[in-house]
């Protein structure tokens, strides 16, 4: 017999970056865990991410049209009407066809059409914001949604919970000092030496990695090691000085929490779930949020470095020499680093995924109860 608590469907909306996806499928895996027979579907686009990394996850995509919203008058808007039609049929078609008791919402072009489909139909919406700043499709879903789950504080949308970022299990779990030996043994690096790890995501950051390849023989020889993930086809040779620290570059690393097992500091953007990974395991870091966009990355990362548990550095200021005395002093400064990983880690959500797992029992608990007094 199903628990009222326990959904044997549920539609998941998000998609069109890595953003999005990765708490979709951390939600899936917690979903998956605790309901080993549940049903769970992703809604997504044919262009996003979601189309490769839901399949390779074992969940079932389905596809509703992209819609973007035109940001001035055009004929786009003109279509708009159209579109949005369209894609609010398909995601209820997907609603229909799997039986969902739950759409859960991550935002993203996807996440509109299926809040609309979802409210037509009597289904009940949980959302989940990612970013310090809403989105436009979950400050529409909010206005009607069962829960709404944020990850800062700092968002602001209607009847909102903070909960934190959704994390894989391999993050959320992992044990930093029992895992180092496996992660030395992995990129070639001595345990002897302070690590700094520097990462500009998926695709690189080339300020970053201009800053390091300019320093490569500083700081290996004020003993300071480096794994420097450059992004694919970004890589540099290095050569560093006698008994200096390794310098080790990659294009990119499948394995990122033993990356995390490795480092004593990142340098790294500040995107949500950047920062929500670092604090999740206790890693002090200094945060170059991208300098474009509304400064979004920036409000990701107040409060940690608020909290002593960063370095807020604006991207026109991280130059050579800025690397080569700050990052220096600090990846040496031992008592510095341990008080910025304890305030890092004191914001830490390593349970967000669970959490979000529990709106979605109660969500479905609740649709059962109104369906049974019908």
């Amino acid at each position: 017999m199903i628990h009222l608590s326990s959904p044997t469907s549920v539609l998941l909306a998000g998609g069109g970056s890595a953003g999005h996806v990765s708490p979709l499928l951390s939600l899936a895996d917690a979903l998956r865990r605790r309901h080993p027979d549940v049903l769970v579907t992703a809604l997504g686009t044919a262009e996003g991410l979601e189309a490769r990394l839901v399949p390779a996850h074992g969940l079932d995509l389905r596809v509703v049209p992209k819609v973007p919203l035109p940001r001035r008058p055009s004929a786009d808007l003109l279509r708009l009407p159209g579109r949005l039609k369209a894609a609010v049929d398909a995601a209820g078609a997907a609603i229909d066809d799997t039986g969902a008791q739950v759409v859960v919402g991550f935002g993203g072009y996807v996440s509109t059409p299926a809040y609309l489909a979802a409210r037509r139909r009597g289904v009940p919406v949980v959302i989940h914001e990612q970013n310090a700043r809403a989105g436009l499709a979950n400050r529409l879903g909010a206005r009607f949604a069962a829960h709404v789950a944020t990850t800062f504080a700092v968002t602001s949308l209607k009847n909102a919970t903070r909960i934190g970022m959704p994390l894989r299990r391999a993050v959320s779990t992992l044990d930093r000092a029992g895992s180092r030996a496996e992660a030395m043994a992995l990129f070639g690096l001595d345990a002897s030496y302070p690590t700094v790890l520097v990462t500009g995501g998926s695709l690189g950051a080339q300020r970053l990695n201009d800053a390091f390849r300019a320093n490569v023989e500083r700081l290996s020889a004020a003993g300071v090691q480096v794994l420097h993930v450059t992004g694919l086809g970004k890589e540099f040779d290095v050569t560093v000085p006698d008994g200096g620290a390794p310098y080790v570059v990659v294009p990119y690393v499948d394995r990122m929490e033993l990356a995390y097992a490795a480092a004593d500091l990142v340098v790294a953007r500040a995107g949500a779930n950047t920062v929500c990974e670092l604090t999740a395991v206790g890693l002090p870091a200094v945060y170059v949020p991208l300098p474009v966009g509304n400064g979004e990355q920036r409000v990701n990362a107040a409060d940690v470095v608020a909290t002593g548990g960063g370095l807020l550095v604006d991207d026109a200021d991280l130059t050579p020499e800025w690397v080569g005395s700050e990052v220096v002093a600090l990846a040496t400064d031992r008592p510095r680093l341990d008080r910025m990983a304890t305030a890092a880690a004191a914001l830490g959500e390593r349970a967000a995924d669970e959490r979000l797992a529990d709106m979605v029992d109660d969500a479905a608990a609740g649709s059962a109860r109104a369906g049974a007094r019908r």
